[in-house]
């Protein structure tokens, strides 16, 4: 499968992640609870998911990508595999927003 140039440049100008958060927020609760807990645009440009994520998990997005936490728990997200070092961003459930600069795992933690 092969993506067209010009649709490989419009998701490395940032489109992708105002696209998704309008089609994040368009589609209300009811399509994001059918949907993965965590979706977040990676460092390959496609569209990861995670279903009910536990602990630490390798992922690696960012860049100013959009970042969606529809989970229970919080996602703390960390530049160095394995969760190491200082958090980039901490996602609260709810949350959709780019991430910058970028993250290489995330730690799920649930809050209650």
């Amino acid at each position: 499968m092969s993506i067209d140039r010009t649709l490989r440049s419009v998701v490395r100008t940032g489109v992708v992640p105002v696209l998704l958060l309008a089609a994040t927020a368009a589609s209300g609760t009811a399509a994001a609870a059918a949907g993965p807990d965590f979706q977040y645009v990676g460092q390959d440009d496609r569209v990861h998911g995670l279903s009910a994520p536990r602990g630490c998990v390798a992922a690696e997005g960012g860049g100013g990508r959009a970042v969606t936490n529809h989970g229970r728990a919080t996602a703390t997200l960390y530049r160095e595999p394995h969760c190491a070092g200082a958090p980039v961003a901490v996602l609260r459930p709810g949350t959709v927003t780019p991430v910058r600069p970028y993250f290489a795992s995330v730690r799920f933690s649930v809050t209650r």
